[in-house]
């Protein structure tokens, strides 16, 4: 009897180690997890994954690039959030150097005036050029009479000190009718390179004229007015060919139109110019702000020709990215 009895416990006893053994299987089939494994293996490819926040301001010429650049990093890292501002070049300086940003969009080089607040704040940079822009000159389609201008008819035109109130006043032969002028405020890059390449200094031009750091208004403003005439940069002409004419510039050599080419070859002048980003080193020490600026430079920058830019020699481009240790 004591032996039958100890048989049916030795089988009770097999049968809820079988069914033990079952249960951990299954337990391993749903968690991914055998023995052995680490939590640290377990969510290894969830600890990889980047998230945070990258945020950037500055330049209404950079901005398409920078914008388009986030969108296609959002698709791949859809847990970092990267916001793009436009408040102009030296607006944008103002919040880059109180930490406020990552990185500047920018249209010129920084200012000596912004150097010196870089210092002051203890704020270490990085300047990283990433594309080519010709400043395009703009007007109305319906304009039929300006072929070309001069460098030196653009200054008379906009010098602060400038007479010039109707087209005539330019060349005898064209219309009797006032310009509408239309440019870009103070706080832009594309301001002060335009005045200081074509008025000899920066911030000198005349007063009476629509400014706007928003160039979409700009555009606007030109395309609903035949006697207008305006400058800003050369991507928001592609994307408006449309609605406003670019007017070929004399700089010396004869009239030179902006196209991708003149503008790499350096045959638009004195017009064409490289654009920037300016990297905050402290923030870059973030994996998610490391991982934009690398991707601004490598695959991100194959979308600048889609936004109407030109693309820098690939050497320039490896050269930031060793400068800034991410080769």
């Amino acid at each position: 009897m004591n032996l039958l009895k100890n048989s049916k416990l030795l089988a009770l006893l097999l049968i809820l180690s079988l069914a033990l053994s079952l249960l951990a299987g299954c337990g391993e089939q749903a968690t991914g997890k055998k023995d052995g494994d680490s939590s640290e293996q377990v969510n290894d490819q969830e600890s990889n994954k980047l998230s945070g926040s990258v945020v950037i301001d500055g330049s209404s010429t950079v901005f398409p690039i920078t914008e388009a650049v986030a969108e296609e990093f959002q698709k791949s890292n859809p847990d970092v959030r990267v916001t793009v501002g436009v408040s102009g070049t030296g607006g944008g300086f103002k919040k880059f150097l109180v930490k406020e940003t990552d990185i500047n969009d920018a249209s010129r080089p920084i200012k000596e005036k912004e150097i010196k607040i870089a210092q002051e704040n203890e704020i270490k940079y990085e300047e990283v050029k990433v594309a080519y822009d010709g400043l395009s000159v703009l007007v109305n389609p319906q304009n039929d009479w300006v072929d070309y201008l001069t460098v030196e008819e653009l200054k008379m035109i906009w010098n602060k000190d400038s007479k010039v109130k109707t087209w005539k006043d330019v060349r005898p032969e064209w219309p009797d009718e006032e310009i509408k002028l239309y440019g870009p405020g103070s706080d832009s890059g594309t301001f002060d390179y335009f005045t200081e390449e074509i008025n000899g200094e920066g911030g000198n031009i005349r007063p009476d004229y629509t400014a706007s750091e928003d160039d979409n208004v700009l555009v606007t403003g030109i395309a609903g007015d035949k006697y207008a005439l305006g400058f800003f940069g050369y991507a928001y002409y592609v994307e408006n060919t449309d609605k406003i004419k670019a007017v070929a510039i004399d700089g010396g050599n004869g009239p030179v139109a902006p196209t991708s080419e003149t503008i790499e070859n350096g045959t638009y002048i004195p017009l064409s110019r490289p654009i920037f980003i300016y990297v905050n080193i402290e923030a870059l020490e973030r994996p998610e702000v490391k991982a934009f600026v690398e991707y601004y430079l490598t695959e991100g920058k194959e979308v600048i020709p889609d936004v109407g830019y030109v693309k820098l020699p690939q050497n320039l481009y490896d050269e930031s990215l060793s400068k800034l240790g991410l080769k």
